[in-house]
């Protein structure tokens, strides 16, 4: 037989990850590894998830995404024990933590500034990078299947990287800078043949939220559109830098804007034929 396919899912024991992880699950010759900062949480998933689907193949590893150590170590023993990686669906975040508005007193005078809680910034975004650049050099040493694709690396983004969210600025500038990223990583990694693409959700009803209330006023997509999305991912290697919104039940992919004129399209053009910016 030949050697298992191996997936790792960070923030797989829960929300987006897990539903990634159950619709994975029964794949013939697949192992999948689910990384959660939780062990309690992990354990008790990978325990349900063994009971409903016992012939899976499916291991669980305690990691904080925003140690690089900690990420570095887990992909590093995945890497050992299953002598390959193939997918990595960097999944993994959290809410808004913090403010970048001014605090104030009971009369309505501003504080003085206090250093901001930069938590949704270490885990939705560097953390991400630290999963992308792992999944990158892992990936890489693959040989090229038949579609000349050496693996695929899945960013969950979110429709508040694509539009104005004023309610959480700074969960909404990881969620940018994850569908920035993958967009600009797209061309260098088409060279390395390794596939990069961005879900970008609208509600869906996960434990990301502060309480289940915040749910029944909204219009929810359901889970199976993620993962519509991420089986069109993995079965077309045509796709990379991809931004697939996640909207009711249609999965849109999201282009980037048009350049404002040909002056700015050929400057772009001529930083990557530079090589350097």
């Amino acid at each position: 037989m030949a050697q298992a396919r191996s997936i790792i899912v960070t923030g797989g024991a829960s929300g987006i990850g897990l539903g990634i992880t159950r619709h994975l699950i029964a794949e013939p010759n697949t192992h999948i590894t689910i990384l959660d900062i939780n062990p309690t949480t992990g354990a008790q998933t990978l325990e349900d998830l063994r009971v409903k689907f016992p012939a899976a193949s499916i291991t669980f590893e305690e990691c904080d995404v925003s140690s690089w150590e900690s990420q570095d170590a887990a992909f590093e023993k995945i890497h050992a024990q299953q002598g390959r990686i193939d997918i990595v669906f960097a999944n993994a975040g959290i809410t808004e933590k913090g403010s970048l508005l001014p605090p104030k007193n009971s009369d309505g005078a501003t504080k003085r500034p206090v250093k901001p809680n930069l938590a949704t910034l270490n885990v939705n975004l560097i953390g991400l990078m630290y999963s992308v650049q792992l999944g990158i050099h892992y990936i890489s040493r693959n040989t090229a299947s038949e579609t000349n694709s050496k693996g695929l690396i899945v960013c969950t983004a979110s429709n508040a990287g694509l539009y104005p969210f004023a309610v959480a600025p700074m969960y909404a500038a990881t969620k940018h800078g994850v569908i920035g990223l993958v967009r600009s990583l797209a061309r260098s990694l088409e060279i390395e043949q390794i596939q990069i693409n961005a879900l970008a959700p609208a509600v869906i009803e996960t434990n990301i939220a502060p309480s289940a209330e915040l749910f029944k006023s909204m219009v929810l997509t359901p889970m199976s559109t993620a993962q519509k999305a991420v089986a069109r991912f993995i079965a077309d290697p045509s796709l990379t830098g991809k931004v697939a919104e996640l909207h009711g039940e249609h999965v849109t992919f999201t282009d980037p804007p048009p350049y404002v004129d040909e002056d700015t399209g050929k400057n772009i053009e001529t930083f990557w034929n530079l090589g350097y910016a």
